[in-house]
């Protein structure tokens, strides 16, 4: 009977480091730790209601110390080619997840706001998004689903 009491508490130990020791790492994401340049993928779908449209992207990002998101990219959407730039605002959670929320722009017009819940990995090393919504400056909404992916881009000096 013992030895199965010792036998259960070593595995209810294990286990439990083993499932909630990354919640006592929780806290090390800060919005000045994931202050840096990225680079990033994007695909998914728009659904209209003539049917889904394929979108793709790939671009650059600078996220600034107080969660300010500047950054170009280039994108195709059924096929129609633009060059974007795009600003915005990411907040990040002690968790490492949170949102950002970025305004679209070509030649200077807006065409879109798009909100993404995010969570950083590898030591903020990298991002992973998916887009809560998209709205068009006329304030329609269209459904999406789109994820993204980003890296940080190291550079020596």
């Amino acid at each position: 009977m013992t030895y199965i009491r010792i036998c259960i508490a070593t595995a209810v130990m294990f286990f439990s480091t083993f499932l909630f020791g990354p919640v006592a790492e929780a806290g090390h994401c800060t919005q000045a730790g994931a202050a840096g340049n990225y680079g990033f993928t994007l695909t998914g779908w728009l659904l209209l209601p003539t049917g889904a449209i394929p979108a793709a992207a790939v671009g650059r990002a600078n996220v600034d110390a107080k969660g300010n998101v500047t950054g170009a990219e280039a994108r195709s959407v059924g096929g129609g080619y633009a060059d974007e730039t795009f600003s915005g605002s990411l907040s990040i959670n002690s968790d490492c997840t949170g949102s950002m929320t970025l305004n679209f722009f070509e030649v200077g017009q807006p065409v879109r706001t798009s909100v993404l819940s995010i969570v950083f990995v590898d030591n903020l090393q990298e991002l992973r998004m998916v887009q809560k919504s998209l709205t068009l400056p006329n304030g329609a909404t269209i459904p999406v689903v789109i994820t993204a992916d980003a890296k940080r881009i190291v550079t020596e000096d």
